[in-house]
């Protein structure tokens, strides 16, 4: 009789039922235990595992047997160690109904259904329940493969239960896992509920001083979701602003919080008591990160950075000193929010709508056009370190502007800006005009507005379409720069709550491309 529970696994950020099924037959030489249906090394070893945490929890542990383990679908490569818990859960119930002659010490009642159960977990060698990486997309999968109850680790627990139609059964060890099986109306109390993240202490914009004009970019670059550059002198205040943005976003939406979550939850990022994210992702990554660190992959593919910012930020500092090449890889995943990893194993899509905010010194040394400093900097030095960012990425770029440095006694005398709350006031107000304007139409914010759709939601008068052809005729910008000013020029709107665009919006928007003009000069 070949006993058969179900567990759960991930391919990229979504989960997928697995059926763990074992077979126990007594032979009469030497027993072997072998897991088949496309395991990797982790999944592998779980015989080790199993083995001896059956052992140390005072269950039996086959000699003299032949023991099978099969994860379907077999012909879909399974990782980590996940099965280790209904490997071993199915493999006692197997040598329960099967094995005769087992010592009286060893018999045990058998849970009598198991049919509604999803099995997750990781075992230490003696017995106790490890969590495992993706909990929350294995949840996901559970509930669309119509199981009602999840059994995983305490580490676990949080996480699973923001899936909702789905009881999570938190387990200390093995043994506890069986008698959990055997009568859950006894675990009643242990049902975790969803919990959700509480957010701490984020850096406020109350804090900066002086800077209007980056701080006015940036809210619009929050209100519309815009990619921004930013390019100024050291100790301008460039990172300090980017720190702030994510205080002045829009909170996440309920789906937009779960499909972040799964992704960290795949890299083993959530916070650990905390099942879902509610405030947007800031990735910052250093200037000598690789290629795949960026984009993701590896021989088992996982997201990069501009996946793990997926409605969030993704802020580059030293713009210019990140690899040609690695800076390149952006310009596919800007435009489609999506990228596609392929390699021999097979190829996995992540989500990646991203706001790429990026800060920069305007020549290598850092001080050209500082009056305090001077630069030494040659002509072709300057010329070769801007060149690193190239015409089209520039095109990427919603805005373009120039963070000047802040004269010190401003620093002594200057009152504080404006909150963080106060500006995510304006920005979430501007956020819910677009999503009633877009809706039932796939788009969230002004920033992903199609040609078509910014001609028919951004219209100009006749005056106002020759004023933009002059501005991009002045500043040698490209087509695409062009779509780009009408969907800054749509949020300025926005936040001033008119759905008719002005003259001042779109002069405003020009505005923020002419320091662009000025990099592409050298």
């Amino acid at each position: 009789m070949i006993t058969r529970l179900h567990s759960a696994a991930v391919n990229g950020i979504t989960g997928y039922e697995v059926q763990v099924e074992v077979d126990v037959q007594k032979v009469e030489d030497v027993g072997r235990f072998s897991v088949v249906g496309l395991p990797d090394t982790a999944v592998r070893e779980s015989v080790q595992r199993v083995t001896a945490a059956l052992q140390n929890s005072q269950f039996f542990c086959p000699g003299q047997m032949a023991v099978t383990v099969n994860l379907a679908p077999a012909d879909v490569k399974k990782q980590g160690p996940g099965f280790d818990l209904p490997i071993a859960l199915g493999l006692e119930m197997a040598i329960q109904n099967n094995y005769t002659g087992l010592p009286e010490a060893f018999r045990r009642r058998v849970p009598a259904n198991v049919d509604d159960w999803c099995i997750v977990g990781e075992l230490a060698l003696d017995g106790n329940v490890r969590g495992v990486r993706g909990i929350l997309p294995q949840a996901v999968a559970a509930r669309e493969a119509g199981l009602k109850r999840l059994m995983v680790s305490e580490e676990n627990a949080a996480e699973a239960a923001v899936v909702e139609d789905v009881k999570v059964y938190p387990v200390r060890d093995l043994r506890e896992a069986w008698n959990t099986l055997l009568d859950p109306a006894s675990c009643q109390e242990k049902i975790v509920h969803g919990i959700t993240e509480t957010g701490d202490d984020m850096p406020d914009f109350d804090e900066v001083k002086g800077q209007p004009y980056a701080r006015r970019a940036l809210e619009i670059a929050a209100a519309g979701g815009h990619n921004l550059l930013m390019s100024g002198t050291p100790g301008s205040g460039k990172s300090m602003l980017a720190a702030r943005l994510p205080g002045i976003l829009p909170p996440m939406t309920h789906e937009e919080a779960l499909e972040a979550s799964k992704i960290h939850s795949v890299c083993g990022l959530l916070p650990a008591g905390r099942g879902l994210l509610t405030r947007r992702p800031f990735r910052a990554p250093h200037h000598t990160i690789s290629d795949v660190g960026l984009m993701g992959g590896g021989s088992t593919i996982t997201p990069g950075e501009i996946t793990l910012a997926h409605h969030g930020v993704l802020f580059l500092d030293e713009f210019p000193e990140f690899s040609r090449r690695t800076l390149e890889t952006l310009r596919q995943p800007l435009e489609s929010g999506m990228i596609t990893i392929s390699r021999a194993s097979g190829s996995v899509d992540f989500p990646c709508q991203f706001m790429l905010i990026a800060a920069m010194n305007p020549c290598p040394c850092g001080y050209l056009g500082d009056h305090r400093h001077t630069c030494h900097c040659k002509p072709a030095d300057i010329a070769r370190y801007r060149k690193k960012i190239s015409g089209p990425l520039l095109d990427r770029f919603d805005m373009v502007i120039e963070v000047p440095a802040v004269d010190p006694a401003a620093l002594l005398h200057r009152p504080d800006g404006e909150s963080s709350a106060a500006i995510q006031q304006r920005v979430t107000a501007a956020r819910v005009l677009q999503q009633v304007r877009y809706a039932g139409t796939g788009i969230t914010c002004n920033a992903r507005l199609s040609g078509k759709m910014l001609r028919r939601f951004c219209p100009l008068t006749a005056d106002q379409q020759k004023l933009l052809l002059a501005a991009v005729e002045q500043f040698g910008l490209s087509a695409r720069a062009f779509d780009r000013i009408l969907r800054v020029t749509r949020t300025i709107a926005d936040l001033a709550g008119r759905e008719q665009v002005e003259d001042g919006d779109l002069l405003e928007a020009i505005q923020f491309r002419q320091f662009e003009a000025q990099i592409r000069s050298i």
